[in-house]
């Protein structure tokens, strides 16, 4: 009862610590809004600011509070089938079982070793793209990572909300310095007046450039993952399919890569609110994998093709000459 009681408490604990990242951004926003608002307070810029500044946070709201999308319940183990794998002890056997649970599942991706995906903490086959994060212990469906700057999952459910987190705060960054670059500039020849508006102009200026270069970067390779139809977790390893590593098994060309994340409808392309194409294992409906599979075995019977029109072909070449 003890072990179980301190695990309680620590698991308690880590949580509140989860959260200080998330209250430190929430800080420097506040703070960022009172020294523009209050301290430069220039009308013209305000209306764009808030504007600006309401979509930031709409779209952070939604990064932490989206809870991340788990696979559906005919991806995990019947308990007729969690006791028959358990009474297994050999590999081969297991994954007997698991293919046979598998055939009836529109799952493409396999491990390294060609065996079937499953996960031994929730107890279900992964669904394509699914993987476990060990601080949610949940599986999460499409999971790019673990940010701990929203305390969550950045997944299937939420990835669009965090693409235009990173663009929404971005621009309020460049918004923040562009405007307050002339008040950094007389900071320094001297042509501000010896105000308590000095110290806040001077580190907004500094903060937001800081951050303004780091949400650069990482919005602009997010931006080239959504171009390729890819998560991080799959730049760092290219998913296996059935017939081996594709680093593009699920690319679909620009257009369809940019409309799996954020939808149809270009109406809602800039607001926060979910539009994301269904993907496969979700609540919606399968995703297009199905077709990207057939695509690629397509590709692959070309290849094979203009493999032996080429060997017929020198073949013909050595019977002439």
């Amino acid at each position: 009862m003890a072990p179980s009681g301190s695990r309680s408490i620590k698991r308690g604990c880590q949580r509140v610590l989860y959260w200080i990242p998330v209250l430190f951004i929430a800080l420097i926003v506040a703070w960022s809004y009172y020294a523009y608002v209050l301290q430069l307070c220039i009308v013209v810029y305000l209306l764009v600011y808030h504007v600006v500044f309401i979509m930031f946070v709409w779209a952070y709201w939604q990064t932490i509070f989206t809870k991340p999308m788990n696979p559906l319940k005919e991806f995990h183990l019947s308990h007729s089938d969690k006791e028959l794998l358990e009474r297994e002890d050999r590999g081969e056997s297991q994954q007997e079982i698991l293919r046979r649970i598998a055939k009836d599942l529109p799952i493409y991706t396999r491990t390294n070793s060609g065996a079937i995906r499953f996960c031994d903490r929730c107890q279900l086959l992964k669904p394509d793209r699914c993987h476990h994060c060990s601080v949610c212990d949940k599986c999460i469906l499409k999971m790019d990572h673990h940010c701990p700057w929203v305390n969550n999952c950045v997944g299937f459910a939420n990835y669009k909300f965090f693409m235009l987190f990173l663009l929404y705060s971005l621009l309020y960054c460049l918004f923040i310095t562009a405007t307050d670059l002339q008040y950094f500039i007389k900071f320094w020849t001297n042509g501000l007046p010896d105000t308590q508006a000095k110290f806040h102009i001077l580190f907004l200026f500094f903060s937001a450039s800081m951050f303004s270069v780091s949400l650069a970067s990482l919005f602009i390779y997010h931006c080239w993952l959504v171009c390729k139809n890819r998560s991080t977790l799959e730049a760092v390893r290219s998913p296996v399919f059935r017939h081996g590593t594709d680093k593009n098994g699920f690319s679909l060309g620009f257009s369809k890569n940019f409309r799996q994340v954020f939808g149809d409808e270009v109406k809602y392309w800039p607001i926060p609110v979910f539009s994301s194409l269904k993907q496969n294992g979700s609540k919606e409906t399968e995703s297009p994998r199905r077709d990207s599979s057939r695509a690629l075995d397509l590709r692959k019977q070309q290849h094979h093709r203009c493999e032996l029109m080429l060997m017929l072909q020198f073949c013909s070449l050595n019977i002439i000459l």
